[in-house]
């Protein structure tokens, strides 16, 4: 009842939540205040931290985390302290639309909810904005060079997180975005996380398979997995995934993409090698 009263006062105050989607690497940071101009958006929530005006208001971002798993818990605001504190300062703000990034429109979901908001507005998929060459070149970066970026000055980065701070990047839009307003400069922050940089990593099964959970339930969250065998061989990890997939659900084709899609997260994201995945069928529910 609670919550039904929360999302009701925000929605008494006019307040709109939108989404931006897409799978990680794939430019949403980049493109967040792109969007935001397009649908008059004041509020972003990327990453953990909350930004309005090209300022971060409250909050952390994930990419100080030195973990993956722990990137991802901050993204989802499951630190109490940090929840609370992101809660009261979007009380304290005066906005009407808010933008949320995330890697599935269930993680949004979940955001908005913990922070008290009402349900979606609008859901963007990066592709609506991105073409598959931007994408992939958005993708080409994160993957070869490890580096993110954070919709806000350079300015606001070396003030709180000047240890992950790389480069900065001015971009121009002529007459505002497709072709309305005035033209304006926003800059964005190139960083390079902690938890991109180099050497050798170990990892325990249980946060491994904590990743494997998030990772599968991304790319469909149908599927259950039921058990994941880890050990490490002589060139990286080896690992059998087992899953149940529900009656009625066609997976055979997307398999291997699933196998892949686990395989370069958990790799980009952790610096562990994945030297071998198997994915096997447990039963069908």
């Amino acid at each position: 009842m609670n919550k039904f009263f929360r999302h009701l006062n925000w929605m008494l105050k006019g307040i709109q939540v939108y989404a931006l989607v897409g799978r990680s690497g794939t430019g949403k940071s980049f493109r967040a205040k792109l969007v935001a101009q397009k649908y008059g958006i004041d509020v972003i929530i990327d990453d953990g931290l909350l930004i309005h005006d090209q300022k971060i208001i409250a909050g952390k971002t994930a990419k100080k985390e030195t973990a993956f798993l722990g990137a991802i818990k901050t993204a989802l605001f499951d630190d109490p302290e940090h929840l609370h504190e992101v809660r009261n300062a979007l009380k304290e703000l005066t906005f009407k639309r808010i933008l949320i990034l995330g890697t599935s429109e269930k993680m949004v979901r979940k955001i908005a909810d913990r922070l008290h908001l009402p349900d979606l507005e609008k859901v963007i998929n990066i592709e609506e904005i991105a073409s598959q060459e931007d994408i992939a070149t958005a993708q080409h970066f994160r993957k070869t060079e490890g580096k993110h970026v954070i919709p806000v000055p350079a300015v606001e980065i070396n003030r709180k997180y000047s240890h992950i701070f790389y480069d900065s990047i001015r971009v121009f839009l002529k007459q505002g975005l497709f072709g309305k307003g005035k033209a304006k400069f926003f800059e964005k922050t190139v960083v390079q996380p902690e938890f991109g940089n180099g050497g050798k990593v170990t990892i325990s099964e249980t946060a491994l398979t904590e990743m494997v959970l998030h990772c599968v339930d991304e790319y469909n969250d149908s599927i259950t997995v039921k058990k994941v065998s880890l050990r490490e061989g002589p060139n990286g990890y080896r690992m059998i995934i087992y899953i149940q997939i529900p009656f009625g659900v066609q997976m055979s084709g997307n398999l291997h993409d699933l196998q892949n899609y686990i395989v370069e997260s958990l790799q980009r994201y952790t610096g562990i090698i994945i030297e071998r995945a198997e994915i096997r069928i447990d039963k069908i529910s």
